[in-house]
């Protein structure tokens, strides 16, 4: 991946002197950006990343609440770490919407900095991409119908089982029962519907999305039995250990000041 070093502290001064004297005013710039869902850091960094000054975050923005939609503009917790991030580091975020199996894609080949999307860390994963430390543990918790004669994992033997393609649900649920047991979906909020319209029996996903889409939807509920435990980090390229180094170092530190915490606390729903 070919990467371009941000402007010098001196350089910067420069430009901003030039831009204050200059006739345009940043007032609708800073307001343009906020719409797009960017943030703007307030020191300048020297941490190589895809585009000079920006740390580009790939997401699939359907994964309440670590990502989802706020009107036009996303938000949830893998986007408040990007930005708490990005601040430490002095990079403006921009997060970008795609599939969720074209994220490790987006980050590999260069399209992206990093993915943050409630991504667990698998071997499979480690052959393309590097992570960060774990920031988040999650669990895979299973939706049925309230009048489900399901009521174990074992239950889940035969029965046609939704997923969102590439995700830890998709992965063991293929292992566990097998690829013809297992319905694919580009989106989590898809496998719900199809549980609703009866299309399949039972939808494995994250516990977060799981407790918002039963929240949302009447007549679902979620097995009392835990499915999977496991940890989110973002994913870096392999070719850029100085990115990986320096999202680690900022998230030891949003750690250590409680700033990791305070964000999942403000989204994660008591069950």
């Amino acid at each position: 991946m070919k990467f371009r070093k941000v402007v010098t502290l001196a350089m910067a001064a420069v430009l901003g002197a030039a831009l204050l004297t200059g006739c345009g005013s940043s007032t609708q710039d800073t307001q343009d950006n906020a719409a797009e869902g960017n943030t703007t850091a307030s020191a300048e960094s020297t941490v190589p990343t895809v585009t000079e000054g920006k740390l580009i975050m790939a997401t699939n923005a359907y994964f309440p609440p670590y990502e989802y939609y706020e009107g036009s503009q996303i938000v949830g917790i893998d986007v408040e770490i990007a930005e708490a991030i990005g601040e430490k580091l002095g990079l403006e975020v921009e997060v970008q919407d795609m599939e969720f199996d074209s994220i490790i894609t987006a980050v590999a080949t260069g399209k992206a900095d990093l993915g943050l999307a409630g991504m667990t860390v698998t071997p499979e994963r480690r052959q393309n991409v590097n992570f960060s430390d774990t920031y988040a543990t999650g669990i895979q918790s299973v939706i049925v119908k309230e009048d489900s004669d399901i009521q174990t994992i074992d239950d889940l033997q035969g029965k046609k089982i939704g997923v969102q393609l590439s995700t830890t649900g998709d992965i063991k649920a293929s292992e566990d029962f097998g690829e013809e047991n297992v319905e694919k979906f580009n989106k989590g909020n898809d496998a719900v519907l199809a549980l609703t319209q009866d299309r399949v029996d039972a939808v494995i996903i994250d516990n977060q999305p799981a407790l918002s889409f039963v929240a949302s939807n009447d007549g679902l509920k979620i097995l009392d039995t835990q499915y999977v435990e496991e940890e989110y980090a973002a994913c870096i390229a392999k070719d850029n250990e100085e990115l990986l180094d320096a999202v680690n170092g900022a998230l030891a530190e949003l750690k250590e000041d409680g700033t990791i915490q305070s964000i999942l606390d403000k989204y994660l729903v008591a069950e």
